[in-house]
């Protein structure tokens, strides 16, 4: 593909989308072309802080995605629209790059990912907290074998949200939109990371519940997991606690310790060696606002998406990668329900 600027649109001008709209503009690469938004003062407010012009604002994104000028769509709607956009999206012949969880039901996912690849699109989802720098040196360090056969993987993803953040959006909170609460919403990216670093779930036994909100979906989540490679793991996922704390996670094998949270490396401890714990930063810790969190992940997975194109090769997360974090958060819910050990 020639060198020009990859266009994009918006699907969705919530509280995400600045996110999708200041990575796009900040890349030399892109530039954002159009916005649609059901509420389309919304759109028209995201539109004016990124200089696109009214004539590019839709309230139905079915007219904006009929453009040929539209390269992408970054799908910024509640999870359960995800795919019903991303499909439609797919069908125009446009790359996705989808906000994270892919969406909220297996079979729609499925859906998702054989679309993109029957059109020969390409589908990235943004799984941000994978390309930390912290996330990056722990995959390396399991992949090069330094704490040897991995004994235990636990997340620790403990967050604050006001009974008014469930207020303020009605889609929040509720089974058929959000798709669940603690683990679906605020959950899904350390749920990701650490299924990512120990590798693949083979069973789950789990307590879901909304333990203090006055909602259908879970504020509060315990689950024990064991891995396919024979490890154990735990995860502990909330929107309860006050004050939030930082999202943590603790990787240990039999020759050594990795563990690090949203402020750096915590421990980076291996049998027979004196390696220095590796000089990363942090992130903004998000576990109370999710207004703000960084953005440059955006961009890290934006770049990724447009090489990806340009290279057609698959993105840095691919739909099937995505689906992997959401059939566990699911197998957890069926747990919790049934109160049966569920195997993935």
């Amino acid at each position: 593909m020639e060198s020009r600027k990859m266009r994009f649109a918006i699907v969705g001008a919530g509280v995400i989308s600045p996110f999708h709209a200041r990575a796009i503009s900040q890349h030399p690469d892109a530039e954002l072309v159009a916005i649609a938004d059901v509420e389309t003062d919304k759109a028209r407010k995201l539109a004016d802080e990124h200089g696109v012009g009214a004539a590019s604002i839709y309230a139905d994104y079915q007219e904006m995605l009929k453009r040929d000028d539209i390269d992408a769509v970054s799908v910024c709607v509640p999870s359960g629209m995800h795919g019903e956009i991303t499909i439609a999206a797919a069908e125009a012949g446009k790359h996705i790059f989808c906000e994270k969880p892919l969406d909220i039901q297996k079979d729609v996912m499925n859906r998702m990912i054989q679309t993109a690849r029957d059109r020969q699109v390409k589908l990235g989802c943004v799984y941000q907290r994978r390309v930390m720098p912290s996330t990056v040196v722990a995959k390396k360090a399991i992949q090069e074998g330094k704490l040897g056969k991995l004994v235990l993987g636990d997340a620790y993803l403990k967050y604050y949200r006001s009974p008014e953040y469930y207020r303020t959006a009605g889609w929040r909170g509720t089974w058929s939109m959000d798709g669940g609460g603690a683990l679906m919403n605020q959950g899904v990216h350390g749920i990701d990371v650490i299924q990512w670093l120990m590798g693949d779930v083979e069973s789950v036994f789990a307590y879901s519940a909304p333990l203090v909100r006055e909602i259908e979906v879970e504020d509060t989540a315990v689950a024990v997991l064991k891995y396919k490679n024979g490890a154990f793991g735990v995860i502990q996922g909330t929107t309860s606690v006050y004050p939030a704390q930082e999202t943590r996670f603790e990787i240990h094998g039999e020759n050594g310790t990795i563990v690090f949270a949203d402020s750096g490396i915590k421990q980076w401890k291996f049998a027979n060696s004196d390696e220095p714990m590796p000089e990363v930063e942090g992130r903004v810790n998000s576990s109370s606002d999710p207004t703000k969190i960084s953005a440059d992940g955006h961009f890290v997975l934006i770049d990724d998406l447009i090489q990806s194109i340009r290279e057609n090769r698959d993105p840095l997360i691919t739909g099937e990668d995505a689906k992997k974090a959401v059939e566990l958060i699911l197998a957890i819910y069926e747990s919790s329900r049934t109160g049966q050990q569920v195997f993935l």
